[in-house]
């Protein structure tokens, strides 16, 4: 059996599980760069009874798994992709499974970017390194400050315990979400959407990406916010109205964003987030750790093992 394994960035995969579990009854290719262009794909991944997904790094809609014929068994990091077109994939049979994620790495990643912000990392870094002035910023203390967190599910959760062991005022809301939930948290459930964006010293986004939710911060969502309001987006690019968040950072409507998920990834050289000055950003690496890595490809493993038992597990 031919698998292959889709950008594999930090040459990691192999170093983090055991493939010699494999041996003689899969070859393995590994591929480290990104290729968005379907041809491209589709001229390389033709040969390949399995390939191995990182999240939504590599998109599989219909018009690809039509042009794989080879193609059997695709894994993923997680148990959603959005990025695969499962009614697609399970009407050419091909099988989807998954693998188990942890809450802690995509939280901790949250943190750094909302305490860069706040205490202005970036510029202070770059003077430091450069000669530049010694101190030439104020920043924002956590302690008595409010997050808003829009969504309270696992990483929602974690992110609160966290703001209240720096003594932040936590308010929490999404569409479905109940006062009980909140008070098992300890946090304040906000009235609306925009009860919450208006009360907020920092808004972290922890939502599922959705019809209901697409955009769900749009343009007026941003107006309701603070001049002095930072918002953090370590969840799905697609839940901020980009357009509408680059003006607000132009026009100076916020403060600032971290963000960590892009409408494009890789994001473009010439792209407008890449020069924003109120902007911290990393390349979508809420979920790269050794924690996750070694998860997912352990259990990446095991899914090819089952599967060539004829017993596939973790099927999406």
């Amino acid at each position: 059996m031919r698998c292959a394994i889709l950008d594999d960035y930090q040459h990691a995969a192999l170093a983090m599980a055991d493939w010699t579990r494999l041996e003689g009854r899969v070859a393995i290719t590994v591929f480290h760069d990104h290729v968005g262009d379907e041809e491209a794909l589709v001229e390389r991944l033709s040969p390949f009874e399995a390939i191995v997904i990182m999240r939504e790094r590599t998109p599989f809609p219909a018009s690809l798994l039509a042009r794989l014929p080879e193609l059997e068994l695709l894994i993923t990091s997680g148990m959603r992709n959005a990025a695969v077109d499962l009614e697609a994939a399970r009407a050419r049979g091909i099988t989807v499974c998954g693998t188990d994620s942890h809450p802690a790495p995509p939280t901790e990643l949250a943190w750094a970017l909302i305490l860069g912000l706040a205490r202005h990392l970036p510029a202070e870094h770059h003077h430091f390194t450069t000669g530049g002035p010694w101190q030439s910023t104020v920043g924002m203390t956590l302690a008595g400050r409010t997050l808003g967190l829009l969504g309270l599910g696992r990483i929602g959760t974690r992110m609160a315990i966290i703001a209240q062991a720096f003594g932040m005022n936590v308010l929490a809301w999404s569409e479905h979400l109940t006062a009980a939930r909140c008070d098992e948290v300890g946090v304040r459930l906000a009235e609306s959407k925009r009860a919450l964006l208006s009360a907020s010293d920092i808004v972290s986004i922890h939502l599922v990406l959705s019809e209901r939710t697409r955009h769900l911060i749009d343009r007026q969502a941003l107006a309701w916010m603070s001049p002095s309001a930072l918002l953090i987006n370590t969840s799905r690019a697609a839940i901020v109205d980009q357009s509408a968040l680059i003006e607000a950072l132009e026009e100076g409507r916020i403060a600032g964003a971290g963000l960590d998920v892009f409408e494009q990834e890789p994001l473009s050289l010439d792209h407008p987030l890449r020069r924003l000055p109120g902007v911290l950003a990393t390349p979508h690496l809420g979920y790269v750790s050794d924690t996750s890595y070694r998860t997912w490809f352990g259990q990446t493993v095991e899914n090819l093992e089952a599967w060539l038992a004829g017993t596939p597990i973790r099927r999406l």
